[in-house]
């Protein structure tokens, strides 16, 4: 199956995760780990992007990136090569460190900033590496503490704003933030829309409607309503409009209402309005079409049926 491209433009913020090949560890000493943070410090003033959080382990790590004028994708490539290229020397490796192609997902900063900030400090908490996040060296939770050498790495102070105004108690919310018994739930974190977004329906529909003119494209006119799409999907399905706007969760419902959510949208009807028509949230909707890219062979159907009814209604 191809790789669905990424999507990128100034100010997008991603939870960024990269793993060593084959699980393997990535980071076998201290120097290491220093010199991957002196690379990321190298990058950042060539590429002027802000880095939120970070957690360096073993065989993984997890980057916390709002980019700016230049892409996450070219952040990375010098940021993974040069360090692949460092490691393969000092060991005498050859071949790839890193596991395939990072993964990337684009998050809504104001919902999830501090969620995401909190499950990455936590990450070596989980991993039983440490018990406190501040008994783990290689993360950037020293940082919001002011107790990191290099502060200037992490832009740790737009974060605390949103705790405090004022920095002494803004460093004393964050601490208790982080101790609270509220966890960063691992299925939020990785709950996405179509496995690269983390956000509500709207959201997602403000990020397609920003910079996907290529998705656009790829879809199909309005050439028929909603009404004349629900009416297809009955006659392919046997499910009844009322049962797909119900609740139900039976699998011949939901793969009707998956597909009713698939072609709507490729027929470049937005998420809302989607939404309104079954009488649900957009996020449910978003997550329906997501699902749609199992059932190609019933959307083809789907259309064919609805060209025949065109040209019926037509005759």
């Amino acid at each position: 199956m191809a790789r669905k491209p990424r999507i990128e433009f100034d100010g997008a913020l991603y939870h960024v995760v990269a793993r060593g090949n084959r699980k393997e560890a990535i980071f076998r000493s201290q120097s290491d780990y220093e010199r991957y943070l002196d690379l990321i410090y190298r990058y950042k003033e060539r590429y002027h992007f802000r880095l939120y959080a970070y957690v360096l382990m073993p065989n993984h790590l997890h980057l916390l990136i709002e980019t700016a004028d230049i892409r996450l994708s070219t952040i990375m490539q010098g940021l993974q090569q040069s360090y692949t290229i460092f490691f393969n020397r000092k060991y005498d490796a050859v071949g790839h460190l890193f596991q395939g192609r990072y993964k990337a997902i684009l998050c809504d900063k104001d919902a999830y900033l501090l969620t995401l900030v909190k499950y990455i400090h936590l990450n070596p908490v989980r991993a039983k590496f440490a018990t406190r996040a501040d008994e783990y060296p290689w993360s950037s939770h020293h940082a919001y503490l002011h107790e990191a050498q290099r502060l200037d790495l992490i832009d740790a102070d737009f974060v605390l704003s949103l705790l405090d105004p004022g920095k002494t108690l803004a460093i004393r919310r964050y601490q208790d933030f982080m101790d609270d018994s509220i966890g960063a739930d691992r299925k939020e974190i990785y709950g996405t829309v179509d496995q690269r977004f983390l956000g509500d329906g709207s959201f997602v529909e403000a990020i397609v409607d920003r910079t996907s003119l290529e998705i656009r494209n790829k879809r199909m006119p309005r050439k028929h309503s909603l009404a004349d799409i629900m009416a297809v999907v009955e006659t392919i399905t046997g499910v009844t409009e009322n049962e797909i706007r119900s609740k139900g969760k039976l699998q011949d419902i939901s793969r009707a209402r998956v597909l009713f959510c698939h072609a709507a949208r490729g027929f470049s009807y937005k998420i809302n309005e989607i939404a309104d028509f079954l009488g649900k949230d957009p996020s449910a909707i978003s997550k329906h079409h997501a699902r749609g890219e199992e059932m190609k062979d019933d959307a083809e159907r789907l259309i064919r049926a609805l060209e025949s009814r065109k040209v019926n209604n037509q005759a």
